[in-house]
This record gives C-alpha cells, sequence and structure tokens, in this order.
C-alpha cells in the first residue's frame, strides 16, 4: 500500500453536483481509499480558461498500480462529464496523480511526481493543508519548503 497523492479541481458545473466546489466534494467521495482530504480553494484559472476553480488535493491508499489509478481516474473524469478539449480550458473535473509516496516514474502516459506541481499554488495549497512535511522524492524539499519557494517573487530555480 501506498499513500497517493491527486489534485481535484472542477470549474464547470454538474448536473447532479452542481457548482464546481460540489463537484470537487462529489469527486472526493467517489475516489478509493481517502484517508485525508484539504479544504476546498477557489483560484484563478491558467491559461484560456474563464471560470474560478475549485481545488483540493486527496491523499488515497491505494495497492494498485499507478497506471491502473491513472485510468480510473481518466474514468471517473469521463463520468462526470469531462470532454477532451482546449488545453487548460474550462472543465467539471480534471483529476492527476501528484505524487505516489517516493516513486518517481516517467512514461509516455504518466510522470509521477507530477512535473509542474512545484509551481502550482492551487496545488501546493491544500497539498500544505494535508501533507506539510510530504517531502518531494527528486527535489526533497517538503510541500511546506515547495510552497514557500513559490511565493517567493522568483520562485523555484529551473531543473
Amino acid at each position: 500500500m501506498a499513500i497517493i497523492l491527486v489534485a481535484i479541481g472542477s470549474n464547470r458545473c454538474h448536473g447532479r453536483h452542481g457548482r464546481p466546489v460540489g463537484v470537487v466534494r462529489a469527486a472526493i467521495a467517489a475516489l478509493p481509499g481517502v484517508v485525508a482530504a484539504s479544504p476546498i480553494i477557489a483560484t484563478a484559472p491558467m491559461g484560456p480558461g474563464t471560470r474560478r476553480y475549485a481545488n483540493a488535493v486527496a491523499a488515497l491508499d491505494w495497492a494498485g498500480s499507478l497506471p491502473t489509478l491513472l485510468v480510473m481516474l481518466k474514468t471517473m473524469e469521463r463520468e462526470f462529464g469531462r470532454r477532451r478539449g482546449l488545453r487548460w480550458g474550462d472543465r467539471v473535473l480534471d483529476l492527476d496523480i501528484l505524487a505516489a509516496g517516493g516513486a518517481v516514474l516517467t512514461s509516455r502516459q504518466l510522470t509521477v511526481p507530477h512535473p509542474q506541481m512545484a509551481r502550482r499554488r492551487f496545488v501546493l495549497d491544500p497539498l500544505v493543508a494535508i501533507a506539510p512535511d510530504w517531502r518531494h522524492p527528486v527535489t526533497l524539499l517538503t510541500a511546506r519548503q515547495l510552497r514557500a519557494a513559490a511565493l517567493r517573487p522568483k520562485g523555484l530555480p529551473r531543473t
């Protein structure tokens, strides 16, 4: 069993779950093995999106493989009504595997830890709420340290 960190985001309403906050709550409830979930925060969109996002991070106790989890998360996105479209566009549900303990994985379908997580406040703020001492397996910085670096005007050095 490993603790898997999953980012959850929504900025479109859903017919059954309502506003994005309701979508994120429903997604957390539908995820398998949730052992912790952050508060849901509102954030501005990145890129061409036009609506504010509801974002959270959940920690899952997961015994399966990461590719299996990825397939399950993508299926869940589709079941919530997500359709492929414009990169960073508006979406009903976005689920991303952020990290899997100390694992480092790079494949065509999946990179763990998530390559952009250290620069995204909408990931780091909720991550710090549930796992402030989690340590990035490549940079060896804690979630709290990554967030502090992201808050600095120059942010993290490029790697």
